[in-house]
């Protein structure tokens, strides 16, 4: 059966678009090109804030909405605000407290702004690097912090509590948020219309595209959620075997040029 007519492809940021190290390979510039020039709209999408991808702007030369915070915040390329969805300002500390019970930091973002309890917690020297700004440090908890919140991130390297915390949330605020692991160490809390299948949905209405003519492509439990609105979905060679199964190719690791690899094997052919 011939593959899917692509006419846009959404990609995934951490795991996917980059390397380990947080590095845009000159084969992923070249393979989005390669988009552009055969018609292809390239979108991107990230739990990351729109400053954190911002960097991605000129290399990729991107046209389309930025999908910051899994779908919670859209910019355009100059970072002005298109579109946001922020979580229920009375949830806030109801769910920043159920992570906190799983001995996880609670980090949180707000506007161009990222909180977190302490400056040398865990991952965060790491997020700055790769985001290219500092987080500000909590001094009062989230006391004037929970109105206009468009992400809480639970984080801890311990990966089963992250796995517990995310199934728990889900159980208990599941009908008024959207909990997801980014990474192991990361749970996501966003609103629930932000995930990257509404992403999907909202790129396709915007295009007037139908989810055959979208391609996703992704590494993590929450990229699953887009798979189901593109007619080609690609797993990273690195994925679970969970996320393997939900797409319908799946390309090389980050590590191994998994993304150009992807370009040229599943929506160029």
């Amino acid at each position: 059966m011939a593959p899917p007519t692509v006419k846009l492809m959404l990609a995934d940021v951490d795991g996917t678009l980059v390397t380990q190290d947080k590095v845009l390979t000159d084969q992923a510039i070249a393979a989005v090109h390669r988009l552009h020039d055969a018609g292809v709209l390239f979108a991107i999408t990230s739990g990351r804030p729109p400053r954190g991808m911002a960097m991605l702007i000129e290399p990729l030369d991107l046209q389309t909405p930025i999908a910051a915070f899994n779908g919670g915040l859209l910019v355009d390329r100059e970072m002005s605000v298109i579109e946001q969805r922020v979580l229920p300002p009375d949830l806030v500390t109801p769910v920043a407290r159920r992570m906190e019970s799983f001995s996880l930091d609670v980090w949180l973002y707000r506007g161009a702004d990222w909180y977190v309890p302490k400056a040398d917690g865990p991952h965060v020297a790491r997020e700055a690097w790769t985001v290219k700004f500092e987080p500000k440090v909590m001094t009062d908890g989230l006391t004037g912090l929970t109105d206009g919140v468009a992400k809480l991130v639970g984080v801890s390297d311990d990966h089963d509590a992250v796995t517990a915390a995310t199934t728990a949330v889900q159980d208990e605020f599941g009908d008024h948020v959207a909990a997801a692991t980014s990474q192991p160490y990361y749970l996501d809390v966003t609103h629930p219309q932000a995930n990257k299948g509404a992403v999907a949905r909202y790129l396709a209405a915007r295009y007037h595209l139908t989810p055959d003519d979208i391609a996703t492509i992704g590494d993590m439990p929450n990229d699953v959620l887009m798979f189901a609105h593109s007619g080609l979905s690609i797993a990273m060679g690195q994925s679970s075997s969970e996320v393997k199964r939900a797409a319908r190719r799946v390309t090389t690791s980050n590590e191994d040029e998994g993304f150009a690899n992807a370009v040229n094997r599943f929506v160029l052919r």
